[in-house]
């Protein structure tokens, strides 16, 4: 499989959040099997692959994103069998299952650091990054955890501190040891050999360390840093340079099992320049690196328009972009953008140039839903609860139906987040028989985007000179052409278009009125109205 014909190059990813999308054997967490039982659905909404996180052994401190055994599945979560059902089943239906893949750190109850912390001449020991205190009996720096605290942890036994950047159950591996970086890489070759489609790789930004370990410089106000709870900059193990490296040995990992697997980073840095540098310079790191800058964007056409403009101009020339609105560690995209705006964030997030990532339930608008105090589950949430960082609100249950539990689980059951209270009104069967619904609105737009060759692959251009709250782009490819008008405002906007012909199509709109001809010299938008125009 070569170049266009690639699947990642014009696929749909859809991340599913395995705790909360079915449960099938009523603990009130989701699992394989459930997963399993709703794919018909999956390929119903009309994506590619889906991303499924941690299912690994794990004691579960930070979600399964602490694993304890990389090449097994948590029981909570089914075993082996039931992951192979999954896998083959997924492949029957031509939808690619992706693992997300952990490499910046284990669980404090992995064998290898379990063998790492018992003596100091362990072969192990320096799987892991073990250092002297200060002769005060401090930390060796000022490092701090992104979880809160210090990022060094004591162990009275053996008398050194082990780095945590996140929980300190979550000890750093030392990549820059050639027997930790061989056993890691052979994590990733067992699930490829199983068949897995490639992976997510978490935090992967963390993997490299400065090797002499230097203090962090105070965190600038109002960075994005200091915004959770941070007062330094990370400056030598947060996008530090030699992870690039780090990043191209997996690489070449994936690239032995051929050109179809996928390698995807959370890659969260917020300057398109840094973004991209993850592509590598000869496009041999990550075949995706998240884009972060539209996951943290405000809903303003302006701004969108430039972070936009930015980010393309700073791709690598064949490099695929994506683009991500929301996910399992930030606030419900209808949340966010609001309930009159998250159906123009999907027509923007479906249409742009470049593979769309949609978090599991935002299909349907599900919302945030408020955790009592007794039913908080999120370390961030426990440990700063003062900033409203906790991610509960936007992992409860998918919301399958109007009976109890939202038929994400039995009746009677105490589901491991309260499903949202809405779920009698927001559903997928209520919404699958709403031909206005916002599960069908995605779906519509899944299907143009697979069958109109402007969508799926052709370039973009932005339209200039245009109302303040009005952003606007074509794609074209070949003779086919389609407008996309978003409005981000709160007042009725006319413009003029007419560069574009006479005369367009209205083919899909926010507000579902019917499709109709327009003239394309005085189109009207509503307030937060998106309009998709076929203009042949």
């Amino acid at each position: 499989m070569k170049g266009q014909d690639l699947w990642w190059k014009q696929g749909v990813i859809y991340q599913i959040y395995p705790r909360s999308f079915m449960d099938s054997n009523g603990d009130g967490i989701g699992d394989l099997q459930g997963i399993t039982r709703r794919l018909d659905y999956l390929v119903e909404l009309g994506i590619d692959a889906i991303w499924v996180s941690p299912i690994f052994p794990s004691p579960m401190k930070d979600f399964g994103y602490d694993v304890s055994d990389y090449v097994d599945i948590h029981p909570m979560f089914g075993d082996m069998a039931a992951f192979d059902t999954l896998l083959k089943e997924a492949h029957r239906r031509n939808i690619r299952v992706l693992l997300d893949y952990v490499p910046n750190h284990t669980s404090d109850q992995h064998p290898w650091f379990i063998e790492s912390r018992s003596l100091r001449d362990n072969p192990k020991r320096d799987w892991y990054i073990w250092k002297d205190p200060k002769p005060d009996g401090s930390p060796p720096n000022n490092w701090q955890s992104v979880f809160g605290g210090k990022a060094w942890e004591w162990d009275e036994k053996t008398g050194q501190y082990y780095l945590h950047i996140f929980l300190k159950e979550q000890p750093d591996i030392n990549w820059r040891n050639p027997e930790a970086v061989q056993a890691m890489h052979n994590v990733l070759r067992f699930w490829l050999d199983m068949g897995v489609d490639g992976f997510r790789m978490d935090a992967i930004i963390c993997c490299a360390k400065h090797p002499e370990l230097p203090d962090n410089p105070p965190a600038a106000p109002g960075s994005f840093f200091s915004a959770y709870g941070l007062s330094q900059e990370p400056i030598y193990f947060w996008n530090y340079p030699d992870v690039h490296g780090i990043i191209r040995g997996f690489r070449k990992v994936l690239d032995s099992y051929g050109d179809d697997r996928l390698m995807m980073g959370e890659t969260a840095v917020f300057d398109p320049t840094t973004l991209t540098q993850y592509y590598g310079t000869k496009l041999d790191e990550f075949h995706i690196p998240f884009n972060f800058l539209t996951l943290m964007h405000p809903w303003n056409a302006a701004a969108m328009k430039t972070t936009l403009m930015s980010y393309y101009a700073a791709l690598p020339e064949g490099a695929v972009p994506d683009f991500v609105f929301g996910n399992h560690d930030i606030h419900r995209l209808a949340t966010r953008f609001g309930p009159k705006n998250h159906r123009s964030a999907a027509m923007l997030l479906l249409t742009l140039r470049g593979m769309p990532i949609i978090y599991n339930g935002d299909e349907l608008g599900m919302e945030n839903t408020t955790i009592p105090v007794d039913r908080l589950q999120d370390p961030i949430g426990k440990a700063h609860p003062e900033l409203n960082l906790g991610r509960d609100p936007e992992r409860t249950p998918m919301q399958w139906d109007d009976t109890a539990n939202a038929d994400f689980s039995a009746a009677g059951v105490q589901t491991w987040l309260p499903v949202a209270e809405n779920y009698p009104q927001v559903n997928v069967a209520r919404q699958r028989e709403n031909p206005s619904s916002t599960l069908n609105f995605y779906k519509t737009l899944l299907r143009l985007r697979r069958e109109n060759p402007a969508l799926h692959r052709g370039d973009l251009r932005f339209i200039a000179n245009l109302p303040e709250d009005i952003l606007a782009y074509v794609r074209k490819a070949e003779n086919q052409r389609v407008l996309v008008v978003i409005n981000f405002g709160d007042k009725t906007q006319n413009m003029d278009l007419s560069e574009l012909g006479e005369t367009g199509e209205i083919v899909v709109s926010t507000t579902f009125t019917p499709s109709r001809q327009v003239k394309l010299n005085s189109i009207s938008v509503d307030p937060h109205e998106s309009l998709l125009i076929s203009c042949q």
